[in-house]
């Protein structure tokens, strides 16, 4: 029996630059959305050190985004992240870089990555590769995305939809004790319980 769609969100972080050259990702907006796509939780954080790139070009993200009064301060967003997604299935698109940046832990039995769902991998013959959302999307629905700057918004619902496009048979192999997907980058670990 498949979980609950009640169960499932789905999450997509924009991060900004820090540091010599703007090279260490900082979280500078969260989106989460429920199983439907409508979005829950829409959020920009206040910086909690000296934004170096805002990688405006990829993320839209500007100065004015980041200090207005419509910012969160990080530990608020953290917990809040924390509290939402807790007991939840969480979706997205190489999850471990959204847990990073947020410092949550999430259990790996409650996460669905279309990152590393082995038959989207082998459905594109890049057994051992992460793809892209943009390729996944395009290759598996014929649905074009990120076109232009990413949207965090767009992101969560593309990686909702190719959830729910083999939602059957992903939940199917769990149940059989099948964990259909590779694992994260190891030096993720520490994003999972």
């Amino acid at each position: 029996m498949a979980p609950s769609s009640d169960l499932f969100l789905a999450m997509s972080c924009s991060n900004v630059g820090v540091g010599p050259g703007g090279t260490t990702s900082m979280v500078a907006r969260v989106v989460i959305v429920d199983y439907r796509g409508k979005v829950i939780f829409d959020k920009y954080v206040a910086p909690t050190m000296q934004v170096t790139d805002y990688r405006t070009s990829t993320t839209g993200i500007t100065e004015a985004h980041l200090s207005s009064g419509n910012v969160w301060p990080f530990n608020t967003v953290q917990q809040y992240v924390a509290s939402l997604i807790d007991g939840k299935i969480l979706v997205g698109h190489s999850i471990w870089n959204d847990l990073s940046v947020l410092g949550i832990p999430h259990p790996a039995v409650n996460t669905r990555d279309v990152a590393v769902y082995l038959p989207f991998r082998n459905a594109l013959r890049s057994p051992h590769q992460i793809i892209g959302l943009q390729t996944l999307a395009w290759q598996l629905m014929c649905r074009r995305c990120q076109e232009g700057q990413q949207h965090p918004v767009e992101n969560a619902r593309v990686a909702l939809d190719l959830y729910r496009s083999d939602a059957e048979s992903w939940e199917s192999a769990i149940q059989k004790g099948n964990w259909p997907c590779a694992l994260p980058p190891s030096t993720f670990s520490r994003c999972y319980l």
